[in-house]
């Protein structure tokens, strides 16, 4: 973590633009907020620009709109940070615009006092925001005297409020961004041994940057999800309809190749005879899936393998569930390994966003995780080793 951070900068009577990441679930019926976690992230470094004299203008996306979509504004987010810094005991004021950019939007950011808050709306009901408009940059970045990215979620994207605003004011990362990138940072960099890393989704073509990237710095993989069935079907084991990716055979075969004894294996699956909340399922071995049948999780036997590997670890990096934990029949093997996970003794465990975050949650031991990162891909491209270009345009200390 070599960038500087609001500690290097005095933000006193000054209007500091934060990009934050709301990007929060919202119940589909009432828009009413499921998981205030990320807003909840994102007030340490609030808190501490609010106490030290800043107006700050917050901007952020949600969800994926398509031009300006009421169902996708940001005010019921506005509502809850109001309701988070109240319980707080905090009396400051958070007020909601109409627009992202503007003429009444600057006026109402000129007007900010020290230690009142400005939420933008959607960024992405802006079509400039995600092409990284220069101009709209440059608008953006004149609502503010300096700039802080406190959204680690957004930062493998190279668009206007993550990348562009850095063309016209100083940047600096907020404590969220700066307790990612050292947490993952140092469990990739400088891990304590055993440093075992357990990969999971649907596709080999997803992970195989991380798979490689990870090789020579583990001591094992533990191999779940999606992924692994193309992997057994590169062994010759029979997936019958399962989930696979016939065109990775040879890259599978390669990896496994290339692994050293590194890559560990489901030795049994837990089956379904349709891919439903309600299919019939049946454990079985890696031999033995019968044809049209279809492989929704790791069996019990694999699970007490991958926590052989896991009970003596150091340092334990996680991205991707081990089956399809949405449906409760088949989401023994993620929420068993996280439980498992939050009683390894001394061990640094750094969850991946997205699934892998929520399937901790629905364990219930998040809280004893030491790290569980608030952003799925950009996770992902960093235990691949990319660059992200929200990092890389923060000030180096």
């Amino acid at each position: 973590m070599n960038k500087k951070t609001i500690r290097d900068i005095d933000v006193n009577g000054k209007r500091v633009l934060v990009r934050v990441d709301f990007n929060v679930p919202q119940d589909k019926t009432d828009g009413h907020i499921t998981d205030d976690r990320r807003i909840r992230e994102a007030l340490p470094t609030i808190n501490y620009l609010l106490d030290h004299g800043a107006a700050l203008i917050l901007m952020s996306h949600l969800g994926r709109p398509k031009g300006n979509d009421p169902k996708y504004s940001l005010k019921p987010v506005a509502a809850r940070l109001q309701e988070l810094l109240t319980a707080e005991g905090r009396k400051n004021s958070v007020y909601m615009a109409d627009d992202v950019i503007g003429d009444v939007i600057s006026a109402q950011a000129r007007a900010l006092k020290p230690g009142e808050i400005l939420l933008l709306e959607n960024v992405r009901f802006a079509p400039e925001e995600e092409k990284d408009d220069p101009a709209f940059a440059r608008e953006l970045a004149q609502l503010g005297d300096v700039y802080v990215n406190d959204a680690f979620g957004s930062a493998h994207r190279a668009h206007a409020s993550t990348h562009g605003v850095t063309k016209h004011l100083p940047a600096h990362a907020g404590f969220l961004m700066e307790k990612e990138l050292n947490y993952l940072g140092n469990a990739l960099d400088d891990p304590k041994h055993p440093f075992v890393a357990i990969l999971g989704g649907a596709k080999i073509g997803d992970k195989i940057g991380v798979i490689e990237n990870l090789l020579p710095k583990v001591d094992h993989i533990l191999i779940g999800g999606g992924m692994a069935n193309t992997f057994a079907q590169a062994m010759n084991y029979p997936i019958g309809d399962s989930l696979a990716e016939g065109d990775k055979l040879d890259l599978a075969r390669e990896t496994m190749r290339k692994s050293s004894g590194k890559l560990v294996f489901p030795v049994d699956w837990v089956i379904a005879d349709k891919f439903a909340a309600d299919a019939e399922a049946k454990v079985v071995d890696v031999e033995n899936v019968p044809a049209g049948w279809r492989i929704l999780d790791i069996g019990p036997e694999s699970i007490k393998l991958f926590e052989s590997y896991l009970q003596d670890a150091k340092t334990v990096v996680w991205n991707g569930p081990m089956g399809v934990f949405e449906f409760p029949k088949f989401a023994d093997g993620t929420l068993e390994l996280a439980k498992f996970l939050a009683t390894v003794p001394d061990a640094i465990t750094v969850i991946g966003g997205g699934d892998t975050a929520a399937a901790v949650e629905k364990a219930g031991v998040a809280s004893k995780m030491s790290h569980v990162s608030t952003g799925g891909g950009a996770s992902l491209e960093f235990m691949e080793g990319r660059p992200l270009p929200g990092v890389q345009a923060l000030q180096n200390k």
